[in-house]
């Protein structure tokens, strides 16, 4: 399929498309006239990427993590390696911080607001 139907069918740009590309997170065929040219799993591997910088991973962390997973549901493969689960697992206390931390601020906006409210 060609970049603007993976933009369409992921809600991604192909900005953001192109630069999946350039930090060898998706990968594309080129037509002979040079277009790209990406397999249906493109699909699932873009959802995946999202998802991936959704929960607040970087690029070189993403392309790390990608071989080891499965575009299709998101588990681990069968080349994942052992150092996955670690690199996950401390991706997950990472994200468990932020929530806490995200937590204590909107407590101290509440705060605020309550104290504002009363002026």
């Amino acid at each position: 399929m060609r970049i603007g139907e993976l933009a369409r069918r992921t809600g991604v740009s192909e900005r953001s498309l192109r630069y999946y590309e350039q930090q060898d997170l998706l990968a594309a065929d080129r037509t002979q006239g040079g277009q790209r040219d990406y397999p249906e799993q493109a699909v699932d591997r873009v959802i995946r990427i999202q998802e991936l910088f959704a929960a607040g991973l970087h690029s070189k962390k993403i392309a790390q993590l990608l071989p080891c997973m499965w575009d299709t549901d998101g588990g681990p493969s069968q080349i994942a390696a052992p150092q996955l689960v670690d690199d996950l697992v401390a991706e997950r206390d990472r994200i468990d911080r932020m929530m806490v931390e995200l937590a204590n601020s909107r407590d101290v906006l509440d705060e605020v607001i309550k104290a504002a409210d009363h002026v």
